[in-house]
Order: C-alpha cells, then sequence, then structure tokens
C-alpha cells in the first residue's frame, strides 16, 4: 500500500480542515422593505442599510413606460 514520501504540514493540513467549519451567513428582515437579506450588507432590492438610503437603485424596466 502507497505511502506519503512526506508528512503534511500544519497549514496544508488545517486549510484542508477550514472547509469543514463553514456556516451559512444569517439572514435579517429589511427595514425598510422586508425583503430577505445578509446581516450587515445594504438591500439590493431598495438599496437601504440602517435606515438610510445609500445606494440609489433603478426603476425595473416595466416600470419606466
Amino acid at each position: 500500500m502507497p505511502l506519503p514520501k512526506r508528512r503534511f504540514s500544519r497549514a496544508r493540513r488545517d486549510k484542508r480542515r477550514l472547509q469543514d467549519n463553514l456556516k451559512l451567513p444569517s439572514f435579517t428582515r429589511c427595514g425598510h422593505c422586508g425583503a430577505s437579506i445578509v446581516s450587515h450588507r445594504v438591500c439590493p432590492l431598495c438599496g437601504y442599510y440602517r435606515g438610510r438610503q445609500v445606494v440609489p437603485v433603478e426603476a425595473e424596466k416595466g416600470e419606466q413606460k
């Protein structure tokens, strides 16, 4: 049975094990529009963050007419 020539370094071993502990991001509700968003991020639908509009959001194509 084949054996490894050298042992893996701690850094290489730990880089591989890092993936085992990843968690999904927690979601919250946007205070302005009520959409489900990732915590501590600007809402992609309305552009609000912590009660202020940070990013101007363009109107949808159907609403322009």
